[in-house]
């Protein structure tokens, strides 16, 4: 074996790619997940084609949990951005992303909710979201004009399912792996509040958002560089519109992460806007 360090770093990095990918290939190919966590890294499929219960590593500290270094998290950080930059539809390099990079965020994002008596709440019961535990049919079953019908509408029209969340590799510790996971879960209940498409106009107003008010270098990233993807007439709207109303949303609304949405299905859309102090969204010409 090499024992130059940094060759182990990239055959290490390269080895966390790999493994990230087929990751995601199981996730979006099993449909088994934990009602204690929402994923489904505890199953394996072994030579027989019989699921198992897979057992931890020495140094795992949850199902799925792939142990870094600080520099192995350097390097993972650097080749998941650039892809992430070149291809935005790579949600496993997006995710590798977030989780690299996230840390110091998460900490912040689950202090302001147990600062919060429902984000308290959340973190105490670890609700997840997915088809075992959210009813597609009955979000579809509720009137036009609550949350739960909204959140159906963005989920039936773009082909969407909850399920399709990349389940948690590389946060170092059990308690912020919720924390990445709930945000991961949210995200299209975010654009379903905000009422935004998710175009890539929709997707850099949400990130605006996402990133002033969780501080997640991953957010960040995608809000900075999302924009220059935009042709010259969505440029001009984005500038003139849709980053004004990003900004101000990400700086007064209610803390999103301390948001027990599950509880929030048969509200009123737009009440529950008032109530979190988000602003109508901008007339849009994909309404979703």
């Amino acid at each position: 074996m090499s024992r130059n360090p940094m060759r182990k770093c990239l055959t290490f990095a390269k080895y966390c790619f790999l493994r990230q990918n087929r990751a995601s290939q199981i996730t979006r190919t099993l449909t088994t997940f934990s009602p204690n966590d929402g994923e489904d890294d505890r199953m394996y499929v072994d030579g027989n084609g019989q699921l198992r219960e897979r057992k931890l590593g020495y140094d795992e500290l949850y199902p799925g949990h792939i142990p870094t270094s600080t520099l192995q998290k350097v390097l993972l950080s650097i080749g998941s951005a650039g892809m992430s930059l070149l291809d935005p539809s790579r949600d496993d390099m997006i995710a590798t992303l977030g989780e690299t990079t996230g840390t110091w965020a998460l900490r912040s994002i689950k202090e302001k909710m147990e600062a919060d008596p429902t984000g308290q709440r959340i973190l105490t019961e670890q609700p997840v979201i997915n088809t075992n535990t959210v009813s597609i049919d009955y979000l579809g079953s509720l009137p036009e004009g609550t949350f739960g019908k909204k959140y159906w509408h963005f989920l039936s029209k773009n082909g969407f399912s909850p399920d399709a969340r990349l389940p948690i590799h590389f946060v170092d510790d059990p308690e912020l792996k919720y924390v990445m996971l709930r945000y991961r879960q949210v995200h299209d209940l975010f654009h379903s509040v905000l009422g935004m498409p998710p175009h890539m106009l929709g997707e850099v107003a949400v990130k605006w958002v996402e990133a002033l008010q969780t501080g997640l270098p991953m957010c960040a990233l995608g809000a900075l560089f999302g924009p220059l993807r935009l042709g010259p007439k969505h440029t001009k709207k984005y500038l003139e519109t849709y980053l004004p109303w990003a900004i101000r949303n990400g700086q007064n609304a209610k803390f999103l992460m301390a948001v027990y949405w599950e509880e929030h299905w048969e509200d009123d859309l737009e009440t529950l806007r008032q109530e979190l102090n988000i602003e109508p969204p901008p007339i849009i010409a994909s309404k979703s």
